[in-house]
């Protein structure tokens, strides 16, 4: 018997799962996601599996793990301070794809250097500068060498990083590496975030492997890219940037394995987010653009996923109005009924204050806490007030703030993520519903009664209870779904008409359509696919999503630890991309890691280009653990018709090595 450790850290859980022999889910378990120091949360949710199994930690002969971290790092602007040299282009050019944004104060260095678009050298490189450069200190903890047409001829990136290295014993991030396309502010973009993300990955990596061998874990451990493929650790410690989006990866092929479906939508409901993707034919759709993360549109492969700020532990906020009701999100905060399992007493104790009162108030069922471990230099003097007066222990936050000016100092503490924020939630309605038990039903039940309290513009309360807003909490994350979920249908869809508006799915003629209207006119709508339903409360939630779209609604079993299913059932996958050009006719060049070479035919050119980027392929697959490698390839030929025949412009060339990661006996 070969078992299989898949490990997911989200938002809110680090799920774990054993998989037997690749077929049967044995056991899973969760654990709360420790944000100081992911491989805690990461060892107390294996821990849990094994227990629950009762299958010792040697019998595992692969593990591998998605994390949101690389994601979350770059849309909170986190990571290691990372130097730019930049050769061959204009200091205005630091200026495009959002590059001097994304530095935000770290060094770069604009070189003279680089190739024309044929692969030659256009400028020589000005090593001395670089070197003067790196010698008066940067203070940079690694490196991103990008240079003009380095995916024609890298010898500059090569020279530059060979420098670096020499220099400062600091790790480097070619762009060429990392994309074989044209576009040069844009792979130095991707090689910059991928130079910021190497020491938090390479940390996490070295504490999670650390971690599973004092457990007793001794199986090679794998990494989840962004497109859902395995790579190993070594990779993902060289280009992190490929974890972007890993743990939506991981869900989509999760969904595939568990259900086996071929065409569909996949929502996936966390704790913080909501993401939404297509599988097609059985597999992922990837972003033709390029993973967008927060504000940055990189050229890394990964899965085309929309994500919504809506989840299980999204903030409840009552709309104004006559009618009054709730929206939910963006925002995470702690749910009550989970903040009242660390500090019972005193969330019960100022609930109960709360609900003495004559009136509601503006900070009911509101906690605040501070977040341990989290480094907190460069605050204001009122910041730092704040946080002290926060301390150490969970307080009602209406105790803390002291003036309105503190609710300003309030939101950069939790942009920091120096202090978290408590409040009702989705998973509390759950918990006074029944749908849920894990956590202080009472609480829950107690801080719902409190918000239910509070007056809609007509001067009515906004509810009769506790379970009446429950239910009214519920119906909204069913139609924020639903709207979620029809924005990535309209978005994925081939329409005749062009691009879809973007307030389609909310337009009341698509809403009365899924309530089939019948009137003098009969509108009917909904979704012409399966959803795929995944997470934790998926179960709980979901069905009312598939009724209120008119489809199937697919919940399988284990949807609540798919992210962790995807992280080890997935293949090696390594792609290698290479281009021909034809500088002058009758000679056409191969662009190569050496250098250009030059063919008398363009099919020779394209078969040496197609063995080189195999081998290239196979190669690397072998270093990421893949056995029974297959390697196909793919051609576009771009050509013209000019004076009636065929004339050759350029072709792309994308090999691809798939294998079954390989399993320790």
């Amino acid at each position: 018997m070969t078992l299989l450790l898949g490990v997911d850290t989200g938002g809110t859980y680090t799920d774990a799962v054993l998989i037997r022999n690749e077929a049967e889910v044995v056991a899973s378990a969760k654990a709360l996601t420790t944000r100081h120091d992911l491989a805690v949360g990461i060892g107390r949710a294996v821990e849990a599996v094994l227990r629950q199994s009762g299958a010792a930690a040697g019998e595992i002969g692969l593990a591998s793990l998605s994390t949101t971290l690389a994601t979350n790092a770059l849309v909170e602007g986190q990571g290691g301070r990372a130097g730019l040299v930049y050769i061959g282009f204009r200091e205005a050019d630091l200026q495009t794809h959002g590059l001097s944004e994304a530095l935000a104060g770290d060094p770069a260095l604009v070189l003279a250097g680089g190739h024309n678009h044929a692969g030659g050298a256009a400028v020589a490189l000005d090593e001395a500068r670089l070197r003067d450069w790196l010698e008066a200190g940067t203070g940079a903890e690694a490196y991103a060498v990008a240079a003009l047409f380095a995916t024609r001829n890298p010898a500059h990136e090569l020279r530059a990083a060979e420098v670096i290295r020499a220099v400062t014993g600091r790790p480097v991030s070619l762009s060429h590496h990392l994309s074989a396309k044209l576009n040069g502010p844009k792979r130095a973009l991707t090689a910059l975030l991928n130079a910021r993300l190497i020491g938090m990955i390479a940390q996490l990596i070295d504490r999670a492997e650390a971690r599973l061998r004092e457990l007793g874990v001794q199986a090679p451990l794998m990494v989840v890219r962004g497109d859902g493929a395995l790579i190993s650790a070594d990779q993902a410690r060289e280009r992190p940037i490929e974890t972007i989006l890993s743990g939506p990866a991981a869900s989509l092929v999760g969904a595939r394995w568990l259900t086996g479906a071929e065409r569909a939508l996949v929502s996936d409901i966390g704790g913080t987010t909501t993401d939404v993707a297509v599988l097609r034919n059985g597999r992922p759709a990837i972003d033709a653009e390029g993973a967008k993360v927060g504000p940055w549109r990189t050229m890394v492969e990964a899965v085309a996923m929309r994500t919504f700020g809506l989840g299980g532990d999204s903030e409840v906020h009552v709309t104004e109005g006559l009618g009054g009701g709730v929206r939910l999100g963006p925002r995470r905060v702690v749910p009550v009924s989970l903040m009242a399992m660390e500090a019972r007493e005193t969330v019960h104790r100022a609930l109960e204050e709360q609900a003495r009162a004559v009136a509601p108030g503006e900070m009911d069922a509101r906690f605040v806490r501070a977040v341990p471990g989290v480094e907190a230099g460069g605050l204001t003097e009122r910041e730092a007030a704040l946080l002290a007066r926060i301390g150490e222990a969970v307080k009602p936050l209406g105790g803390v703030l002291g003036s309105r000016m503190d609710h300003a100092a309030l939101g950069r503490l939790v942009r920091r993520g120096l202090v978290q924020l408590g409040g009702i939630t989705p998973s509390d309605a759950a918990h006074v519903l029944g749908k849920a038990d894990a956590w202080d039903a009472d609480a829950a039940r107690m801080a719902l009664a409190l918000v239910a309290r509070k007056r809609t513009g007509a001067g009515e309360r906004l509810a009769d209870g506790a379970e009446p807003l429950a239910r009214m909490i519920v119906e909204r994350l069913t139609h924020q779904t639903s709207l979620a979920v029809l924005e990535t249908a309209f978005a994925e869809e081939e329409m005749d008409f062009g691009h879809p508006p973007a307030d389609l799915a909310a337009h009341v003629l698509m809403q009365r359509g899924l309530g089939r209207h019948r009137g003098l006119v009969r509108i009917e709508s909904g979704l012409n696919v399966p959803v795929i339903g995944l997470g934790a409360s998926a179960a709980s939630y979901y069905p009312a999503v598939g009724e209120q779209l008119g489809c199937e609604m697919i919940v399988p079993d284990h949807a609540g630890v798919a992210n962790a299913i995807g992280a080890v059932v997935g293949r090696v996958t390594i792609r290698r991309a290479g281009t021909v050009t034809s500088p002058a006719e009758g000679r056409f060049r191969v662009h190569l890691e050496g250098g250009p070479e030059d063919f008398a035919g363009s099919e020779a050119a394209m078969a040496a280009l197609e063995a080189a980027l195999g081998a290239a392929a196979r190669q690397a697959a072998v270093a990421a653990g893949a056995v029974d490698i297959h390697v196909s390839a793919r051609r576009e030929v771009k050509e013209a018709v000019v004076e009636a025949r065929r004339v050759f412009l350029e072709a792309e060339i994308v090999v691809e090595a798939s294998g079954r990661p390989r399993v320790a006996g």
